[in-house]
């Protein structure tokens, strides 16, 4: 199939990195990038720490200068969203109206966070995605503020420690008991536990949110399930997010947690997908959606290829990392609720790095608190495994 015009929708990692690709494999057509963000790309990890934090301005998020973004000699298309996909046609219908055909199309829509139905649009509640999410927090992270942040992943414990580490009064509420359970298992959410109780914070683990209360328009509390009321200035909802497909609903495309793609990120014929909206068939760990950066990056330069004719399966190890306080947690692999066991230091005190074993003894997913260097060593028993 001759690809005379390529259509990248999403521009942020993913698709930026697909768009590239597409140039430096020798793809001299046109090509259109579409994003309803009116920014040029930026990274999004630095939202919840750096940004956050206030200690970069928003300009050193920009994933690429400007001349490099002009180099693509791209047509682009920011401030607007794609609505509809045809795939008879091939065809994309536009928020502005207007339909853009294609010969190739990327698709790297990302996630957008979840939310409490209850709390949409309240004064003081907010999700944390964009640049305007995080800077809406900031300017409300102020010395002395009760934030609650329900939510204890990621997202969540990164936002608690920036704002504990900004003078605010934090608490953290999970149905889970401890941070992170659900990710690294309870032997490290214990120990993620104790960082943050170690810096203030209040863990309501085991409990869920029902209702908010407000005071002249504004959040001043939420109420638990036990019915216990955790006074409030200001809320993150930090749950998790879910795939943006929904404009692609009624296309044909096979849509479930995320766009079902095969081992080679092809969705279609002529359409792969990237980042955080793809769920592909990893050729050893099985169909997988990550919501991780570096898989972005690593995942756009896979999709683009594909679409040049390339057939070599997307097989990465996974890999993800989260920074709060003074500790880099790292992880490889794809860790699940069974506890790590350490191979270096000790899961209970001090750096360490721990691993998780199938039945028979071969390594699954590696740990680290602070350890970089055995992590990488670690990571390569896994590469050495995967390629055997």
């Amino acid at each position: 199939m001759t690809i005379d015009q390529v259509v990248v929708v999403g521009v942020s990692a993913a698709g930026l990195t697909a768009a590239e690709t597409l140039r430096r494999e020798g793809y001299t057509g046109r090509l259109m990038l579409i994003d309803g963000d009116t920014r040029p790309p930026y990274d999004r990890p630095p939202l919840s720490k750096q940004l956050l934090r206030g200690e970069w301005a928003e300009e050193k998020l920009t994933l690429r200068p400007p001349a490099a973004l002009e180099g693509l000699d791209a047509d682009w298309r920011l401030g607007v969203r794609a609505e509809h996909l045809d795939l008879e046609s091939r065809e994309i219908g536009l928020s502005d109206g207007s339909r853009v055909g294609f010969d190739g199309l990327v698709i790297a829509t990302g996630v957008r966070p979840r939310t409490l139905p209850f709390a949409d649009g309240r004064r003081g509640v907010h999700v944390l995605r964009s640049v305007e999410d995080a800077l809406a927090l900031q300017r409300e992270m102020v010395p002395g503020a009760a934030v609650v942040i329900v939510g204890a992943g990621f997202l969540g414990t990164e936002a608690a420690a920036v704002a504990a580490g900004l003078g605010c009064r934090v608490a953290v509420i999970d149905p889970l008991d401890l941070p992170l359970e659900r990710q690294l298992g309870r032997r490290i959410g214990t120990r993620v536990a104790q960082l943050h109780r170690d810096h203030g914070v209040q863990l309501l683990g085991g409990s869920g949110v029902t209702d908010i209360r407000e005071t002249d328009g504004r959040v001043r509390a939420l109420v638990l399930q036990d019915g216990r009321e955790i006074a409030a200035d200001v809320v993150l909802i930090a749950i998790g997010a879910e795939p943006v497909t929904d404009w692609l609903s009624g296309s044909g495309l096979v849509l479930e947690n995320g766009l079902h793609c095969d081992e080679f990120c092809q969705a279609a014929p002529g359409i792969v997908a990237a980042g955080d909206v793809a769920s592909w068939q990893h050729p050893i760990l099985g169909r997988l959606r990550l919501e991780h950066r570096m898989n972005a990056t690593e995942q756009g330069m896979a999709a683009a290829r594909t679409l040049l004719g390339e057939r070599i399966p997307f097989s990465p190890v996974p890999y993800f990392w989260s920074d709060q306080y003074d500790v880099r947690i790292q992880v490889y692999g794809r860790p699940t609720t069974a506890d790590f066991t350490a191979v270096e230091g000790s899961i209970d005190d001090g750096p360490f790095a721990a691993v998780q074993r199938d039945e028979s003894g071969r390594i699954t997913a590696v740990a680290g608190w602070n350890m970089p260097r055995r992590l990488r060593e670690l990571r390569q028993e896994l590469v050495n495994q995967q390629a055997a």
